[in-house]
Formats: structure tokens, C-alpha cells, sequence
């Protein structure tokens, strides 16, 4: 049985797509998927599964489920928790020892972007903001804070020509953390 992590893009921002996580988790227990464990608001899933699914196919059937009950569409990423567990490790803003981890975020990218578009993008420059894309992820650091930077999910789905999730950093350890203990 594998573990994955489902991540919601866009539920409970202000007065649209509202969704209980009580709900979500009934809804995902319909599909049979196993352990489903929410954490906060903002729609990150750990869940177990037997089936022989890639993430995309997990992706798509919680997108179905969620269109079907809840009656609007929500774009939804997964990884396996061995990606997960790689995602953190390859964080390259972490050599830096001093760095402030408020300030750390990861974009989850829903496919690897084409490289004409991401050597188009490592054009554009922010005076403080950093990012560096690895395959479906984006890692971003934020002196300023996520709340003011550019560098959100609409700007990376407009020149990347993909879904996008931000998670901040204590998000996404804690989301291995929860996967690690299921």
C-alpha cells in the first residue's frame, strides 16, 4: 500500500469553493481510498491506496468526486510520499544556514513544464524574491513574504502553461510528516 498527498488548489480563499475538511474526507473515503487524513484548511490530503494509479489518474478521480459533490471544479496535485521526501530534500535554498524558513515555499507544478518556457522564465527577476524550478516544483523564497510577491500560482500557470499549488514550507514537511506516520 502506498501513501500519497493530495494538494487542493484554490478552496476556502475568501467567500468561494468553500469545503469542509469533514466533507472532503467523506467524499475521498467513497473512493475507497484509505487513512484519509486532512490537515488544515486549505485542502492537503493524506490518504493510503492499494490501486496501481499514477498520480495524475489519483488527481483525476479526486477531481471527479469533488465536481460531483460539491458542484465546482478544483484542481488537485499528488505526489507519493517518496516524492514528497524528495521534494524537501532538494530544496536548494536550504545550503543557505541562515535563511528564514517562514520565507520558504513550493510550488507543485501539475506536469514538467517545457524548457522553452522555463528558460523563459529564469528571465524574469524580482529585487528580492527568488525561485528555482526542478521538474514539478518550484521552490520560492520570499523575504518579503508570500502575501506581496509575484511570483504566485497564476504567474507560474501563465508562463509555465500548468497547474500550480503553493505550500509554505511548514506545510509540506508536515504533510511528510503526516504520510510517514499512516
Amino acid at each position: 500500500m502506498q501513501t500519497y498527498i493530495a494538494i487542493l488548489r484554490g478552496i476556502n480563499v475568501g467567500a468561494q469553493k468553500k469545503v469542509l475538511m469533514a466533507d472532503l474526507k467523506v467524499v475521498l473515503n467513497k473512493l475507497k481510498l484509505q487513512d484519509v487524513t486532512t490537515y488544515i484548511q486549505s485542502g492537503n490530503v493524506v490518504f493510503k491506496s492499494d490501486e496501481k494509479l499514477s498520480n495524475e489518474e489519483f488527481a483525476a478521480k479526486i477531481e471527479k468526486a469533488i465536481l460531483k459533490h460539491f458542484k465546482f471544479d478544483v484542481p488537485v496535485l499528488v505526489r507519493n510520499a517518496t516524492e514528497l521526501k524528495k521534494v524537501i530534500a532538494a530544496n536548494p535554498f536550504l545550503k543557505n544556514k541562515n535563511i528564514d524558513l517562514a520565507k520558504l515555499h513550493v510550488t507543485f507544478l501539475s506536469a514538467v513544464p517545457e524548457k522553452s518556457l522555463t528558460d523563459e522564465i529564469k528571465k524574469f527577476s524580482l529585487p528580492s524574491d527568488e525561485f528555482v524550478i526542478n521538474g514539478k516544483e518550484v521552490y520560492l523564497l520570499t523575504p518579503e513574504g508570500y502575501g506581496v510577491t509575484k511570483l504566485s500560482n497564476s504567474f507560474f500557470e501563465k508562463k509555465l502553461k500548468v497547474t500550480a499549488t503553493t505550500r509554505n514550507w511548514k506545510t509540506v514537511n508536515t504533510l511528510l510528516e503526516m504520510a510517514e506516520k499512516l
